[in-house]
């Protein structure tokens, strides 16, 4: 630890022998002294804008920090198939976490996992580049009437509630059930092409074959849309004169979007990747749930079934399972786990790879 002297923030005058403040250093020192007091008028002056941000604490504390209490329960013994509180639950430790990993439950966990991971994977895969094209894409449309009307289109998925989204898709690839109902208009074309027969039957979203390119696709039409704004916003935010530089050595619109644009955008792009990848295994049950209308029976549940419909099984009041709520709160804790690992991965990654991160 440094040891400060006078001379490192004072002036010494030779002649008469005395120190002085410089008047920098006095404004430092008045800062400081009254740093609470403008902290504390900067806040009475601005009141409107915390009496705002009440709502939203309130919402954090008690949907985002009050549930934290309840993930003690995976490292907590229950009993009388986990009616009693967590507070008188007997301390285990890891034990859940070694049933999820070897026990007679293991090769569900596992299974789950590896579908969360891939449904995840082709989600990012496919799901990532297609708002930057998106947004590249309405920067290229000059008339600012079609632009509006083209981004309403694409925007408005994303304000439809998952019930709508799945039911549309439940029309178009359903099948006709032994004759009960008619034909998705989807399954239909594909029987134009020749699909099997029993297939159509059964319907193309309870199938194992198209289950993942379906939930993929609609994920895709809901949410592409609305996240191309962040992209367009960074786009239209490249000065003007570097696209006259750029036709000025003779570059067409794809020269321009490659090195005018993409390189432009690319910090933009680096940060929302690394929140992407944040997010990566953070896939919901409530969709699944409404695709699979035949539940357990449906032939798709073993490529549909992920952790977070496994950790909903498990903790439901009907399973049979001892200790079912525990595992279902550890298979929850180790998905997110591994979600916050890829996150600082990730991000190490892309500060060294390109200076640019997320922190």
């Amino acid at each position: 630890m440094f040891k400060l002297k006078c001379d490192d923030f004072l002036i010494y005058d030779e002649a008469t022998g005395t120190y002085s403040m410089s008047p920098e250093q006095q404004v430092r020192d008045e800062t400081e002294r009254n740093r609470w007091k403008n902290t504390g008028w900067s806040i009475f002056k601005d009141w409107r804008l915390y009496i705002m941000l009440i709502p939203m604490l309130f919402v954090y504390f008690f949907w985002k920090y009050m549930p934290m209490y309840e993930l003690m329960g995976c490292f907590k013994n229950p009993t009388n198939l986990d009616t009693l509180p967590v507070a008188d639950q007997k301390w285990v430790g890891l034990q859940y976490f070694f049933e999820l990993f070897t026990g007679a439950n293991s090769w569900k966990f596992w299974m789950s996992f590896r579908n969360t991971f891939a449904t995840a994977f082709y989600g990012l895969l496919f799901g990532f580049p297609m708002p930057i094209i998106l947004a590249l894409f309405f920067n290229e449309v000059k008339s600012n009437i079609a632009r509006s009307v083209m981004q309403v289109c694409v925007y408005l998925p994303k304000f439809l509630s998952t019930v709508i989204v799945t039911s549309l898709a439940l029309i178009l690839f359903r099948g006709s059930m032994g004759g009960i109902q008619s034909i998705g208009i989807v399954s239909t074309v594909f029987g134009w092409f020749g699909a099997n027969k029993e297939l159509l039957d059964q319907g193309l979203v309870t199938t194992s074959q198209y289950y993942r390119a379906i939930y993929i696709i609609t994920d895709l039409w809901e949410h592409a849309g609305y996240d191309s704004i962040v992209f367009f916003a960074a786009v239209i935010a490249v000065s003007p004169t570097s696209y006259e530089a750029a036709q000025i050595d003779g570059a067409g619109k794809m020269a321009q979007m490659r090195y005018v644009v993409i390189p432009s955008i690319l910090s933009t792009v680096v940060i929302m990747l690394i929140m992407k990848i944040g997010s990566l295994l953070s896939v919901g049950y409530e969709k699944i749930y409404l695709l699979l209308v035949d539940g357990d029976r449906s032939s798709s549940y073993e490529v549909a079934n992920t952790v977070s419909t496994l950790a909903n099984e498990w903790s439901s009041p009907e399973t049979r399972i001892e200790g079912g709520r525990a595992l279902g709160t550890a298979a929850e804790m180790l998905n997110n786990l591994i979600g916050m690992i890829l996150v600082i991965g990730a991000n190490k990654i892309a500060r060294k790879a390109s200076n640019v991160s997320l922190y």
